[in-house]
């Protein structure tokens, strides 16, 4: 009945309450933390690489705040993982900063966990200084020797890495938030591969349009007629002169240009 059923939500309201004062004095927050934000980045060897944002406060996960970040960055070298979250903090935090400049009311995190050990952490806590945000407290959770759950080592600015007693409710309750980020930034990266694979690399050749695509298309069946083509059949197609037809080339043979 209705009365079962509030008795129900004080008790896990109260046992919610009392594993967010275990993650607070692990941490050494002076109040329960409202706003949660949890990090992760998925990619594979470096491509079609996404940085995840997940969000939860004191009800839990706040689905509809999730932020999915595809990664951008033309100087980063495949699968730097420090650099890609560099520039997901960049992008989150510079956004906050100019929000609150213009006068928006916005709601900062009181906890940021990133998935990652010490270095992931020294990017992190570089931006929030560099945008005059280092009061937010950031912390790096790294996994355990072979992932294992239950190994995981804290990393927190000016102490020694530390792990949670293993059957901690705390602990669990941080794996529960790494694992949702983790899955969000999973599914965002699958997403934009799958949306990649989708693309015709003719998209990607500069002077190709839509009407030239058809044409090429229509002369060899597929973008993958297109790069067995010779420089001399491609300059049969209508619209495609000698310096396009050798750029076509080129795009599909990288070995032979220049």
């Amino acid at each position: 009945n209705a009365r079962e059923a509030l008795g129900r939500k004080m008790a896990e309201s109260s046992a919610q309450s009392k594993i967010i004062d275990e993650v607070c004095e692990a941490f050494g927050l002076d109040s329960r933390p409202e706003r949660i934000e949890i990090y992760d980045n998925a990619h594979i060897s470096g491509t079609n690489a996404v940085g995840g944002m997940v969000v939860a406060g004191p009800e839990g996960f706040r689905k509809n705040q999730y932020r999915k970040f595809n990664i951008r960055g033309e100087d980063l070298t495949p699968g730097d993982d420090y650099g890609m979250m560099r520039e997901v903090m960049r992008r989150r935090f510079s956004r906050l900063v100019k929000d609150e400049d213009e006068g928006e009311e916005v709601e900062r995190p009181d906890l940021l966990l990133i998935d990652g050990g010490a270095g992931q952490l020294a990017e992190v806590l570089a931006v929030l200084a560099d945008l005059g945000l280092d009061d937010i407290l950031a912390v790096g959770v790294a996994k355990g020797p072979d992932r294992d759950a239950g190994k995981e080592h804290f990393f927190m600015p000016g102490k020694a890495p530390f792990m949670m007693p293993l059957k901690s409710p705390a602990l669990y309750y941080i794996q529960r938030l790494r694992d949702e980020a983790h899955r969000f930034a999973n599914g965002a990266h699958a997403k934009r591969r799958s949306m990649d694979i989708k693309k015709n690399p003719l998209d990607e050749i500069e002077g190709v349009g839509p009407g030239r695509k058809r044409a090429l298309l229509h002369a060899f069946g597929s973008a993958k007629g297109v790069g067995r083509a010779s420089v001399s059949d491609l300059i049969k197609v209508e619209g495609v002169n000698q310096a396009l037809a050798e750029r076509i080339h080129g795009f599909f043979h990288p070995a032979t240009r220049g």
